[in-house]
C-alpha cells in the first residue's frame, strides 16, 4: 500500500455540471435495486452490515458474510482495507491493521467474493478508497470486481465531482457507484450527490469518523427528510449507529440502516472464540429485530 499514490485523485477532477451517472443499458436491475425492491414490498427497511474484509482472515470473512445473511443484514459492505484511511475511528483502523498483516489484498478479496457467490446471492459492496483501486488499474479494477459478483462501491475518499474516470469503467462493468452525503451539505450538494449516487445514498449521520455517538436523531431525520425529497434511489444512514434502539429509530426515518463500528468491535472482542461469528450474529440479529419494530406491517 505504500507504494501507491497518495492522491492520485485530484489529477481527475470532474466538473461539477457533468450528467449524472446512468445505468449500462444491457444491465437490468442489480441485487441491490432487487433488495431494496423486496424490502419495499414487505414495508420493510434494509440492514447493511459492514465488516472488514480479511479481519482476521478471509476465510473467515467467507463464514461471517453468510452468518450476516442467516442473521438478517439485507446487505453486506465489505471494508478492503488500507493504511491510510480518512474516515475510519480506531475500531475500523485496528481491523484494517489485522487484515493487513494477515497479508489481505484486494485481489485476494476479489476471489474471496467469487467463492460467497457459489454460496449466496446476497448485495455485496466494497468500500475501497481510490489507491487501491489506482494501483490495479480502473478497468481492471471494475472488471474484475464485477466478474467476481462485486454489486456496488462506496470510495470514501471520491466525492462524484472528482469521480470522472471512474465513471465510464464502473457502468461498463455493472458496478454502482455509492457516493456519502455529510450532514453539512447544502441543498444543492444534496441534489447534485442524490442525482449521482447508484443503488442507495450513504448519508454520514454526523460530521467526525465511523464510532461516534450520534447526538441529534432529530437533525438526523430533518436532514434524511430533505434528502429523500431530491432522490430517486433509497437513503440509508451511517455512522454512529451502535445498538438495537439506535438502528429502530434511523429506520423509522431511512430506507436503510449502516452498521459498522459495533459489529467490528464485537468480531475483535471475540477474535480467540470459535463462536465468534455466532455471537456476531445473535447482535446482528437483535439490529434486524429493532429495524423491523420499527416497520410495524413488516412480517416478523
Amino acid at each position: 500500500m505504500s507504494s501507491q499514490l497518495k492522491n492520485p485523485r485530484r489529477a481527475i477532477r470532474a466538473k461539477k455540471n457533468s450528467s449524472p451517472i446512468t445505468r449500462h443499458p444491457s444491465r437490468g436491475q442489480n441485487r441491490l435495486d432487487a433488495a431494496f425492491q423486496q424490502l419495499r414490498s414487505n414495508s420493510e427497511k434494509a440492514l447493511i452490515a459492514y465488516i472488514m474484509a480479511g479481519d482476521p482472515g478471509l476465510t473467515e470473512t467467507e463464514h461471517l458474510v453468510l452468518e450476516l445473511e442467516r442473521s438478517g443484514a439485507d446487505i453486506i459492505e465489505l471494508g478492503v482495507p488500507f493504511s491510510d484511511p480518512i474516515a475510519d475511528g480506531p475500531v475500523i483502523q485496528r481491523a484494517a491493521e489485522r487484515a493487513l498483516r494477515s497479508g489481505t489484498s484486494l485481489r485476494k478479496i476479489l476471489e474471496s467474493v467469487r467463492i460467497l457467490r457459489t454460496k449466496t446471492q446476497i448485495p455485496l459492496v466494497l468500500m475501497v478508497y481510490y489507491n487501491s483501486i489506482h494501483a490495479m488499474g480502473l478497468e481492471r479494477f471494475c472488471r474484475e470486481a464485477a466478474s467476481a459478483g462485486v454489486d456496488g462501491l462506496i470510495v470514501p475518499d471520491m466525492p462524484p465531482d472528482e469521480a470522472g474516470l471512474l465513471k465510464g469503467p464502473a457502468e461498463s462493468a455493472g458496478l454502482d457507484l455509492i457516493f456519502l452525503l455529510a450532514p453539512t451539505s447544502t441543498a444543492e450538494r444534496m441534489s447534485y450527490v442524490a442525482r449521482e449516487s447508484q443503488g442507495f445514498l450513504y448519508y454520514v449521520s454526523l460530521t467526525g469518523i465511523t464510532g461516534a455517538k450520534i447526538k441529534d436523531m432529530t437533525e438526523v431525520g430533518k436532514n434524511v427528510g430533505k434528502i429523500r425529497k431530491v432522490a430517486t434511489t433509497p437513503v440509508a444512514v451511517g455512522f454512529g449507529v451502535s445498538t438495537p434502539e439506535d438502528a429502530a429509530k434511523v429506520a423509522a426515518m431511512a430506507d436503510g440502516v449502516i452498521v459498522g463500528s459495533a459489529i467490528v468491535g464485537r468480531m475483535a472482542a471475540a477474535q480467540q472464540d470459535a463462536s465468534m461469528p455466532a455471537q456476531v450474529g445473535r447482535f446482528v440479529h437483535t439490529l434486524k429485530s429493532a429495524i423491523r419494530s420499527a416497520s410495524p406491517n413488516a412480517p416478523n
